[in-house]
């Protein structure tokens, strides 16, 4: 399967940097949906405003898609400070991290994203320069070896990950605050798609903008992605106008059904139901069946299957839920000696 090919996905695409980028709200006022966290980042920020001082460090953590990047942005602005981005793959020696860290200003920002993926010899790196502002730095081999301790100006660390259980603890433990996004509801979805409407300057329907809202899985990128493609589908097939008639059609055409699965959802799905008559099944058995990576089943896949109740995870392995089998029109099967139920 190729992520980049799927519309559904919700990482981030090399083609569409420039265009997530645009539709960023820039304040927490602007910023739709994750109402505690915004709530508690309003809070601490102007107290540190107010105390003068950097803000605490962050850890923002949840499944990709939901604005944690986009977060690390807003508070940037709310504290005027300058804000520097990197990731954890990109950070390969002590040193990359180093010039960064001893770059920085009085303020700054420095965002890492999958910080879970940082390399543990970094990370130490990041422990005196959490607490104490400072960057220890060893000169030298063996018994001749020296630390050399460099102090740093105040910055505040942003962290973002999509597997916070891969952090380790003592790096967990430095940071000030953390938050989880969840995924939005429909409402939310809703003024997402409404609001990026008229970004794009794209007059929308209140029932054209839930039909968008309500296949994007709960995620604000995807619900970006899916305007974008139905905006061209309207302009080409209709007249451009994204009533609830052309939207259905577009949708259709993307193979999104009304509860947001696409074909490789439904693929996953059938074949444990048809394969493995709905599980339990063994998640390497599931991946050789369907010639797909472990890792994109449990980290891609899975996740929206057991948001929306049709995967359960247990035990012994996966199970399709009645859902499931009632969404995609099989029968639900016998449970306790009952006679199946039909659709």
């Amino acid at each position: 399967m190729d992520e980049e090919a799927r519309i559904t996905t919700p990482e981030v695409q090399e083609t569409e940097t420039g265009f997530d980028l645009s539709l960023r709200p820039k304040t927490l006022a602007e910023f739709i949906g994750q109402p505690k966290i915004k709530e508690n980042l309003s809070i601490f920020l102007q107290a540190a405003k107010q105390r003068n001082e950097p803000c605490e460090h962050v850890l923002l953590y949840g499944p990709p898609g939901l604005g944690k990047t986009t977060l690390a942005h807003v508070i940037s602005r709310e504290m005027d400070a300058n804000i520097k981005v990197t990731s954890g793959p990109a950070l390969e020696r002590v040193g990359d991290l180093a010039a960064i860290l001893t770059n920085l200003e009085e303020g700054d920002i420095l965002f890492i994203d999958e910080i879970h993926r940082m390399n543990r010899n970094i990370e130490e790196v990041l422990y005196p320069a959490m607490e104490d502002y400072a960057l220890d730095i060893v000169i030298g081999k063996g018994p001749t070896a020296r630390t050399l301790r460099l102090d740093l100006k105040r910055f505040t660390l942003i962290g973002a990950t999509t597997r916070i259980s891969l952090i380790s603890g003592p790096l967990r433990d430095r940071f000030g605050s953390i938050f989880h996004l969840d995924f939005y509801g429909l409402d939310e979805m809703t003024a997402i798609v409404k609001r990026t409407a008229d970004l794009l300057s794209v007059p929308i329907e209140e029932g054209s903008a839930r039909l968008v809202a309500t296949r994007s899985r709960r995620t604000p990128r995807i619900a970006n992605r899916l305007l974008k493609r139905v905006r061209d589908y309207a302009q080409v097939k209709g007249d451009g106008a994204l009533d609830e008639r052309i939207v259905n059609l577009a949708l259709e055409a993307l193979e999104i059904d009304p509860r947001g699965l696409d074909e490789t959802d439904r693929r996953v799905l059938r074949s444990l139901i048809e394969k493995f008559n709905g599980g339990p099944i063994g998640l390497n058995t599931l991946a050789a069946a369907l010639n797909e990576e472990i890792a994109t089943l449990e980290d891609v896949i899975e996740p929206f299957l057991l948001q929306e109740g049709f995967l359960n995870r247990t035990p012994r392995g996966r199970v399709a839920t009645d859902a499931a089998y009632a969404h995609l029109g099989y029968a639900i099967p016998r449970r306790d000696n009952q006679p199946p139920l039909s659709v």
